[in-house]
């Protein structure tokens, strides 16, 4: 009799004996589990290595301890001599314009940066060849010096030596960059950077009023300097500046989101590699507890309890686990070395190899929950079986549900699955959304696939022997159709969704922006060059549709009379609260827009300051018609009455201002034109030449280049989308592998007994093969449609696009599935009929 004190002496024993035979039926258990594991270590840990380099190198990357931002104007000589008592300052300079070669008709969009001999307070300003301040910019023979993106060198086909003229001044290219240590910090670029000196930028003649340029100023500070004290003292003393302030723990806010965000998103598509390795852990336990079956009755023959046999059988897949949990630790932990050699040039830090015990720690709690969430619920099933029932599972399975002890653990065990899925992310609300849809299709399959095996039990009987079989199979004793679908479908859906976002964002951008969008942007137009630029442009043949708006920046002070930094606004539109935004008049409403509610001014309105606000900025900021705003233009604040509501089409890629004044409050302002033009492919390139050489204030932007940029980002995200959604489909096939494995003795059984009665193998083939196709195709279909209806709400409700429905990765999704069915299926059941009759029937 075996001793039932202390049970958990005798179970732990008996775990370890167990384990004496070898890893066995494991192999698949053990590889889901480090997979997913090594994914979510791997990207915790170079999210964080990512992380801790930029705060590492906070002060380059900003490019000193503090920075003020100030967009079309400059500092005041009282915030100067502010600044420069309490450190070292540096002044530049920022701004988009054209760079045209000297004596040759080749220009294009620039990124111009006019800095001081102060360059850079912190980090290296590398050239090739190497050069200090002075002999890069400094003026030789009436010629500046300029130093250029090698990017630039290939678009305009020159060289150092050569001649560029950026609006009234030429400089000669001296060097290449290099390293520009604080480009991060810059925000997104459409153009390739120029360096030039901050006094050349005075004589080019492109600051004129309404420019759209950024001033900054970086402080290096004392070490030591209390910086949060100083950015306390700033507001203070200037509370009413209109200036956006950085220190070097904020530098590249844009980036640090970035990666936060692509950081969570990735974590989160692990844990459902990890979700999908979970169904093969179960799968591997439902097996390995069916080939032990005697072992276990055996053990309750001879006085074992229920409790023993679990904790014997829990502790022994626990300790199996733990390896596997350990192995995809060191394996994540490893990875990040790896994969910043294929990091993009664009990071401001390569990360630095290490361990990262938070992110291991984190993928080791998630690896863990996993497993005994998927493992309880077999173990607990066969806890409870009497010695008659273990011996007739075969043929006819326990479909009582476990204790509730032991559901009350599965659900724990999910719950802190989601919890830390959750509270570790600072997007709550995309995790609780991605866990909950998550869990929402792993019902749905589970679900399906009951389905599945219910119409099969009650589909007619054919008359065909092979059809029948393969039905009957889908709904038989141990069938896999319910773990095929859930593995193998969970990953296929994931694939979908991400293949038909990319795919809708990509054919976006690249297919229908060309045929809807300008062919230019033009910025900076002066008033007095209006009427002559409108007559230029109409003049060259091809160009047609020449729009042209007034262009004014402008600040939300006031909503209803209220301070806006003390009113509460939606989230999506706290935007337009921060900093300067773009404002505009218009006597007739353009096609970018349609009013949703109020009326249109009149030609010849004359009254009060009146505005006509986009729909979704009005709601999200709590005004309706009647409303008032505060909006301060060049320092002088105006309050109007909210006449109209618009819906914006963005989609135009025309001129749509949120923002938009009567005809008549802004007229007199200060301010600039911008313009659009749509050209003929053959006729872009003359009108980018005419337009760039007779105006050389006006800045030309192409939509072919901003789309260059942005697909050069979308490839770069689409990367590690795809590699991610990889490792779930990975761990799909791989669950399928362990679920075909779990029902290899079912399938031995059954070729035995179709052999004995007369049937060939070739027959027998013929009815996995259909029996495996049926399946595969099911687990497509839905895959399908779960991973289009997922992909259609993001594309259209989230990001607001026209949804297209993409045939390449659907079919990809087919084939794939029928393939891996298929092979996995009839690779294990032509090992099953391998085997010979005697062997078998000797052992039952």
């Amino acid at each position: 009799m075996i001793s039932r004190s202390p049970a958990l002496p005798v179970a732990l024993r008996l775990a370890l004996r167990e384990l004496r035979g070898g890893l066995s039926g494991f192999r698949i258990f053990m590889a889901c589990l480090i997979l997913g594991v090594t994914a979510i270590a791997a990207v915790g840990s170079l999210t964080r290595a990512i992380q801790e380099g930029m705060e590492r190198e906070g002060q380059s990357i900003l490019g000193g301890d503090l920075e003020i931002n100030i967009f079309q104007a400059q500092l005041e000589s009282d915030a100067r001599e502010w600044l420069t008592e309490r450190g070292t300052l540096s002044d530049s300079a920022r701004l988009r314009t054209m760079a045209r070669v000297d004596g040759a008709p080749r220009s294009t969009l620039v990124e111009l940066r006019a800095v001081d001999n102060l360059y850079p307070l912190y980090g290296d300003f590398i050239t090739k060849p190497m050069l200090d301040n002075d002999a890069l910019f400094e003026r030789r023979a009436g010629k500046w010096g300029v130093a250029i993106d090698p990017l630039l060198a290939d678009r305009l086909g020159v060289e150092p030596g050569d001649t560029l003229i950026f609006g009234n001044v030429k400089a000669d290219i001296r060097a290449f960059i290099e390293r520009e240590p604080d480009k991060a910090n810059m925000g997104f670029q459409l153009g390739p950077s120029v360096m030039i000196q901050r006094a050349a930028l005075e004589e080019t003649g492109l600051i004129t009023t309404g420019s759209l340029v950024n001033f900054y100023y970086k402080l290096k500070m004392p070490a030591g300097t209390d910086i949060k004290a100083v950015r306390k003292d700033l507001d203070e003393a200037f509370p009413d500046a209109n200036w956006r302030v950085r220190d070097r723990s904020t530098s590249a806010p844009g980036l640090r989101r970035f990666i936060d965000q692509m950081g969570i998103f990735l974590t989160l598509v692990g844990i459902s590699a990890l979700v999908v390795g979970g169904v093969g852990v179960g799968n591997a336990v439902r097996g390995y507890m069916d080939r032990k079956t005697k072992t276990i009755a055996t053990f309750k023959i001879l006085g074992a309890d229920g409790s023993t046999v679990f904790k014997t059988y829990f502790f022994q897949i626990l300790l199996i686990g733990l390896v596997a949990i350990v192995i995809g630790m060191v394996v994540g932990s490893l990875l990040p070395s790896i994969l910043t050699l294929f990091l993009p040039d664009t990071l401001p830090v390569k990360p630095d190899g290490g361990v990262y015990p938070v992110a291991l720690v984190l993928s080791a709690l998630y690896g863990l929950m996993i497993t005994i969430a998927f493992a309880v619920w077999p173990l607990g099933k066969a806890r409870d079986l009497p010695p008659v029932r273990l011996f007739r599972a075969l043929v006819a399975p326990e479909r009582r549900w476990p204790r509730f002890i032991y559901m009350a653990t599965i659900f724990g065990a999910a719950t802190v699955v989601v919890l830390l899925a959750v509270g570790m992310s600072d997007n709550r609300i995309l995790a609780a959304g991605f866990m909950g849809g998550a869990g929402a299709t792993l019902g749905l399959l589970r679900f399906t696939s009951w389905m599945i095996e219910r119409l099969a039990s009650k589909a007619p009987r054919s008359r065909n022997p092979l059809i029948r079989m393969a039905v009957a199979n889908l709904h038989r004793p141990g069938a896999a159709t319910g773990a095929v679908v859930i593995s193998l479908g969970l990953g296929l859906t994931l694939f979908s969704t991400l293949a038909l976002i990319e795919g809708n964002l990509s054919e976006r951008l690249t297919e229908q922006v060309p045929e809807e969008a300008p062919a230019f942007f033009l910025l900076d137009i002066q008033r007095y060059q209006l009427e002559e630029f409108e007559q230029t442009a109409k003049g060259i043949e091809g160009v047609d549709e020449l729009v042209t708006v007034p262009n004014l920046r402008g600040r939300v002070t006031k909503l209803n009379g209220v301070n806006a930094a003390d009113v509460e606004v939606a989230q999506n539109v706290r935007w337009i609260l921060r900093g300067d935004r773009g404002l505009s008049y218009m006597n007739e409403l353009n096609s970018g827009s349609h009013l949703v509610d109020g009326d249109w001014w009149p030609a010849d309105y004359s009254g009060e300051p009146e505005v006509s606000l986009g729909k979704e900025a009005a709601d999200g900021l709590g005004l309706k018609i009647g409303d008032t705003i505060s909006v301060s233009v060049l320092g002088r604040e105006i309050t109007a009455t909210v006449r109209s509501l618009r819906e914006i089409d963005w989609g135009t890629f025309g001129f749509n201002f949120v923002i938009l004044f009567d005809p008549n409050t802004l007229k007199v302002a200060p301010h600039t034109y911008m313009a659009t033009l749509k050209a003929s492919d053959a006729a872009e390139v003359e009108a980018h030449k005419v337009l760039t050489n007779a105006y050389p204030n006006v800045t030309a932007i192409r939509m072919k280049e901003v789309l260059s940029s942005v697909n050069t980002m979308m490839d770069q995200i689409g990367t590690a989308v795809r590699a991610t959604a990889a490792v779930a489909i990975i761990a799909g096939i791989l669950v399928l592998a362990g679920a075909i494995a779990a029902g290899f003795r079912q399938r031995v059984y059954e070729s035995v007994i179709l052999k004995v009665v007369g049937a060939v193998r070739s027959q027998i083939l013929r009815a996995y093969l259909l029996e495996y196709a049926l399946i595969g195709l099911i687990t497509a279909a839905i895959a399908l449609g779960l991973g289009s209806l997922t992909g259609w709400i993001v594309v259209d409700f989230v990001m607001e696009m026209e949804f297209s429905f993409l045939p390449a990765p659907m079919i990809f999704t087919v084939v794939t599935s029928l393939l891996v069915t298929i092979l996995f299926g009839l690779g294990s059941s032509y090992r099953a009929l391998g085997i010979k009759p005697n062997a078998v029937l000797r052992t039952e």
